[in-house]
């Protein structure tokens, strides 16, 4: 049935020497439906079942695995605490402090 959505492959050759996908061409099937060809499922490690996270920006549409999601919100709370200090050990410390005041 979905034969048809791999119409064209561009690979391109990693510092590595390992081939990396950088885009294929797939059709939108009936209902809005989008295939992601199994080789971009693996690298995202994305299997049939997962939710996934899809979002537009600069007028692109991207899709991230949950993990990959959770990394990068890891990552941009980082900006916030750049000597990582325990936020949850402080978060603790106050509510601790703030008890002993009532």
């Amino acid at each position: 049935m979905y034969n048809n959505l791999q119409i064209g492959v561009t690979e391109n050759l990693t510092s590595s020497g390992d081939f990396e996908m950088s885009s294929q061409r797939v059709k939108i099937v009936e209902g809005g439906k989008l295939v992601i060809p199994a080789a971009f499922r693996r690298e995202l490690g994305i299997n049939p079942g997962d939710t996934v996270i899809v979002e537009m920006a600069e007028g692109e549409l991207r899709v991230r695995s949950i993990p990959s999601a959770i990394r990068r919100a890891q990552e941009l709370v980082k900006q916030f605490n750049p000597d990582g200090r325990s936020m949850v050990d402080e978060l603790i410390a106050d509510r601790r402090a703030e008890a002993e005041r009532e």
